[in-house]
C-alpha cells in the first residue's frame, strides 16, 4: 500500500529527542498511537537493541503497521487498544518500566484517506468516524444529542463560534431525514452558517467535524488519562514526546508537563527539599513546530505542535 510509505510529520526531530534515551541498552519505546508504523520503523532501524510496543485501537491500522514492521520481527510487541490503556501494554509486553513514549495524537493520514471512515469533509463517506472498531458512530450521536448537547460539543471540542445555528439545524433535519454521510453534513453546516462565517477560509466544516471526532473517540479523555501514565512509565533518563494538531490536546500536553517540570514550594524558600525537586525537565522551549520546508513537502504538518520532557528524578 502506497500510504505505508508515507513519511511521518517531524520524524528527524522525533527521532533525535528520543535518541538519549534509546541509545541504552535493552531500551523500550512505546510507540502510543502506532498508526502505520512509520516513526516505530525509523527507531527500530537506527536502534538494533531497542523493543517498541506498539499500541493501536484501529485495527487495521495494525494489520498494516505489522506488514511495515515485519523486518523486525521480535522486536515489536503489538497491542490493540486504546493509548489509554499504557500500563496494560507495558505489563502484557513482560516489562515494568519504559525507556521512551511517543504520542502522534490525532487522526492519522490512513483514517483520513479512507472514504468509509467519514472523518473527511473533503468526500462524501458514512458518518462513522471511530477510530476502531467499536462505541457510537458520529450519525448516531447528530441523530441521538439533544441540542444542548450538541451545542456543547460543538464549542467545546470544535471552537465553533456557531454553534447554536448548527445545533438547531441538525435537529431541524432529523425531524424529517437523518444525517447519514459527510458530505449532507457539510451542506447543512454551510447552510446554517452567516454569510460572513463562509469568508474566513478553508471549509467552514472543519470544527464541526473536529467536534465529533473527539466526542466519538474520547480523545481529550484518553489523553489526560494516558499522560500521567507515560510520565509514570519511563525510567529515570526516559522520555515522553508528544505530536499535538489541535489547541485542545496542546492545551492538555502543556498543562500535564507543566505539573511535572515546575517546582512546588513557595516563593522565596531559599533551599528546595529534594523531594519537592520537580520529576521532570523540559526538553523543548514551549512547543516546536514543523519547517516551512516539512510544510511544504506534507501539508498535514502544519498544524503540529512538539513538546517533550525528560524524568531526571525519581518519585518522592
Amino acid at each position: 500500500m502506497g500510504e505505508t510509505k508515507h513519511v511521518p510529520v517531524l520524524l528527524e526531530r522525533t527521532v533525535e529527542l528520543l535518541t538519549p534515551a534509546l541509545s541504552r541498552s535493552d531500551a523500550v519505546l512505546v510507540d502510543a498511537t502506532l498508526g502505520l508504523g512509520g516513526h516505530s520503523e525509523a527507531v527500530l532501524s537506527r536502534f538494533p537493541d531497542v523493543h517498541v510496543i506498539g499500541i493501536d485501537r484501529d485495527a487495521e491500522a495494525l494489520r498494516l503497521s505489522r506488514e511495515r514492521l515485519a523486518p523486525f520481527e521480535g522486536r515489536v510487541t503489538f497491542y490493540e487498544g486504546v493509548y489509554d490503556e499504557i500500563t496494560d501494554a507495558i505489563a502484557d509486553a513482560g516489562r515494568r518500566r519504559v525507556a521512551a513514549v511517543l504520542f502522534d495524537l490525532g487522526v492519522s493520514s490512513m483514517q483520513l484517506d479512507e472514504d468509509d471512515r467519514g472523518f473527511s469533509y473533503a468526500r462524501p463517506a458514512p458518518l462513522d468516524m471511530r477510530m476502531g472498531q467499536e462505541g457510537t458512530t458520529a450519525a448516531e450521536i447528530l441523530a441521538t444529542y439533544d441540542k444542548g448537547e450538541l451545542v456543547r460539543i460543538l464549542r467545546t471540542y470544535g471552537e465553533e463560534k456557531h454553534a447554536g445555528r448548527i445545533a438547531d439545524a441538525i435537529v431541524r433535519r432529523r425531524e424529517t431525514a437523518p444525517l447519514r454521510t459527510s458530505d449532507e453534513l457539510v451542506a447543512l453546516v454551510r447552510e446554517a452558517l452567516p454569510a460572513a462565517a463562509m469568508r474566513t477560509g478553508g471549509n467552514p466544516a472543519k470544527r464541526t467535524f473536529q467536534a465529533l471526532r473527539i466526542e466519538v473517540n474520547d480523545e481529550l479523555g484518553v489523553l489526560r488519562r494516558a499522560l500521567p501514565a507515560a510520565l509514570d512509565a519511563v525510567d529515570v533518563g526516559g522520555r515522553v514526546v508528544v505530536m499535538a494538531y489541535q489547541s485542545l490536546e496542546d492545551r492538555i500536553v502543556k498543562k500535564a508537563f507543566a505539573a511535572v517540570t515546575t517546582v512546588d514550594v513557595p516563593p522565596g524558600l531559599p533551599v528546595v527539599p529534594e523531594e519537592r525537586q520537580p520529576r521532570f525537565t523540559s526538553l523543548t522551549r514551549g512547543a516546536e513546530t514543523a519547517s516551512e520546508a516539512e510544510i511544504a513537502e506534507n501539508p498535514r504538518a502544519k498544524p503540529v505542535r512538539l513538546r517533550a520532557v525528560e524524568r531526571v528524578r525519581e518519585s518522592a
